[in-house]
Parts: C-alpha cells; structure tokens; sequence
C-alpha cells in the first residue's frame, strides 16, 4: 500500500513539474504555433471571401450577358444616379436600416477578433518574469518528487550482522 502511494506522489509531481519546465521552455514556440494558427484561419477566411465575390461576379456577368436590360436597372443603384424611369418605385434606406446593418457587422468583427486572440493562459506564461518562476517551480517539483518519493536503494541499507 506505501509503494503504491508513493509511486502515486512521485507520478504526480514529477508529472506537474515536467509540465511546468516544459511550459516555460516552449512558450515561445507555443506563441509561434498559436500566431501561426490564427493567421492561417485569417488566410483561408479571405480566400473564402474571395471564391464568394468572383462567385458572385460571375453570376452577375452571367446575367448581364443574358439580359441586357439588367444593366440599365443596376446602374442607377451602382453609380448612384437618379433612375431614368418614372414609373418605377425604388425604395430609400432608412437610418435605421443602416444602423441596424452597421449592428451586424459589427458583431461579425467582434466575434473575428475573438477567435484571433491568443489563449488568455498562454499571454499570462509569455512574461519572462513568469517564465523563470515557472521553471524553478517545475524544478522543485522535480526535485522532491525524486528525493522524497523516489525508490531505496537496497544495496546502501545496512546488513544486520549477527555476533
């Protein structure tokens, strides 16, 4: 029962204390990983935006192509021109609309800037200050859980002599 609590408390400590010392040591690479990461995310979001706009494009051009008329209906709405047909009812956005569309948006490029943000865990670990005290945790951790549940050596305990 001892041992088997004893090799508990060593795997515990010394699994802590790896933990730690392997943190401090590989922050920056973790800082580089994560960086990476969000950039990549970013990279692969715009060329989604992308592929949607020339998507998009195309289908307007395909459009413009099939139905000439389209373009005297755009235009107005495109370069911001009074439109030619009196007949016609064109419908004004309120400040409200606008307001509410700005909301949208908004929200959309709060949420961006959220997911691009490194772990709150990982900017606490990157001070160099915390960095060293991590290491020399994780050292002491080590330390004790060799000296103070690490196995007997057998062969240095004393033999009882007999006289």
């Amino acid at each position: 029962m001892r041992n088997s609590c004893q090799v508990l408390l060593f795997l515990v400590f010394f699994g802590v204390g790896a933990a730690a010392a392997g943190l401090s040591v590989l922050c920056d690479d973790l800082l580089a990983y994560y960086t990476n990461k969000n950039l990549l995310r970013s990279a692969e979001q715009s060329v989604e935006n992308l592929n949607s706009l020339t998507a998009d494009y195309d289908a307007l051009l395909q459009q413009l192509h099939a139905d000439p008329n389209l373009l005297k209906r755009l235009a107005p709405a495109t370069l911001g021109t009074q439109p030619e047909d009196p007949n016609t009812i064109y419908p004004r956005v309120t400040a409200q609309q606008l307001n509410a569309a700005r909301r949208v948006l908004a929200e959309d490029n709060d949420q961006d800037a959220d997911s691009t943000r490194l772990p709150v865990w990982l900017e606490r670990c990157s001070d160099p200050a915390r960095r060293t005290i991590l290491f020399v945790a994780g050292a002491f951790l080590i330390v004790i859980a060799f000296v103070c549940f690490g196995g007997v050596d057998k062969s240095k305990t004393p033999t009882q002599t007999t006289t």
